[in-house]
């Protein structure tokens, strides 16, 4: 498969950005460069995507570590030591060899990205992915939290399951200003980035949410994914109490005339973790590339 998939062809023709998408896709890789080795090792988040070979509902889930605990291995391996917990929607998949998963580590001290899609194979100390994609995003959306420490004690609570939103898990939503969200197509997964001023997802209903798709970078993977294939997995995180908002769910693209594109989610699970994450960040300096929301 080349770099673009006949969904994002699709997107790429209805929004006449085909010879932009292009030149953009050149920048995709399958090797794990110098510059992207280091800034893997500096990370102490890692979040993965994927769907759960058992029921074919795809999530997203936050891995963190010690910095090093995610780094090169190879030039096209990326080894990650731990894993997510027995109680976490990922868990068989990221267990199970060949797993087609879709990663991003994000620093917001730097409102820096790298996304790295691959195969999966468990090691004793957690798991490689072996890499068919690997591409850096600009700092479009993304929240500078200019540090973090490591609260001692959070170990993660049990966590909260239901098929549809509480009204304090949309109130979590309607104050975020970040999001990861994972799609899938015939030949893997993708997780990429959502930012904005809070309010930037709306949510309609206990069972659906919405976002309005800023302009990027023209190659439409996620939407493109989302045409050939509805799946798609959220990650909301609370950045100071480290307490984590899971979605699954179905997900299209709604265009208007005026060329604005809204995506709509239909919620079919939700998983709430209180603090699930050790992590605790500083306040966050909104990007001034975050555009005021509208309906």
């Amino acid at each position: 498969m080349g770099v673009y998939h006949a969904g994002s062809r699709a997107v790429q023709e209805r929004v006449g950005v085909r010879e932009r998408a292009d030149h953009v896709g050149a920048s995709i890789g399958e090797g794990i460069k110098p510059i992207a080795a280091a800034f893997l090792e500096a990370q102490p988040l890692l979040t993965v995507g994927a769907a759960d070979p058992s029921t074919g509902a795809v999530w997203a889930s936050p891995l963190t570590g010690p910095p090093g605990f995610v780094r090169a291995t190879g030039p096209r391996q990326m080894s990650v030591t731990g894993g997510v917990p027995a109680s976490d929607p990922l868990a068989t998949a990221l267990a199970e060899d060949g797993t087609l998963v879709g990663t991003i580590a994000l620093d917001p001290r730097t409102r820096r990205r790298m996304r790295l899609n691959g195969r999966l194979r468990p090691t004793e100390r957690g798991f490689a992915v072996t890499a068919d994609r690997v591409f850096a995003n600009c700092p479009k959306y993304l929240q500078r939290r200019e540090a973090y420490e490591v609260v001692a004690g959070r170990g993660g609570g049990t966590p909260r399951r239901g098929r549809e939103l509480s009204s304090d898990q949309a109130e979590f939503i309607a104050t975020s200003d970040t999001f990861f969200l994972t799609t899938v197509h015939p030949g893997g997964a993708d997780t990429s980035h959502r930012g904005g001023n809070p309010g930037f997802v709306r949510v309609a209903s206990p069972g659906e949410l919405s976002w309005r798709d800023y302009p990027g970078n023209s190659m439409f993977l996620t939407l493109g994914n989302l045409a050939a294939d509805p799946r798609a997995g959220l990650l909301l995180l609370d950045w100071t109490t480290g307490t984590t908002l899971q979605l699954t769910g179905e997900a299209h693209t709604e265009f208007d005339a005026a060329g604005g594109r809204r995506v709509r989610l239909a919620i079919r699970e939700v998983v709430e973790t209180p603090e699930a994450l050790p992590l605790r960040w500083s306040a966050p300096e909104y990007s001034p590339a975050n555009p005021p929301d509208r309906p």
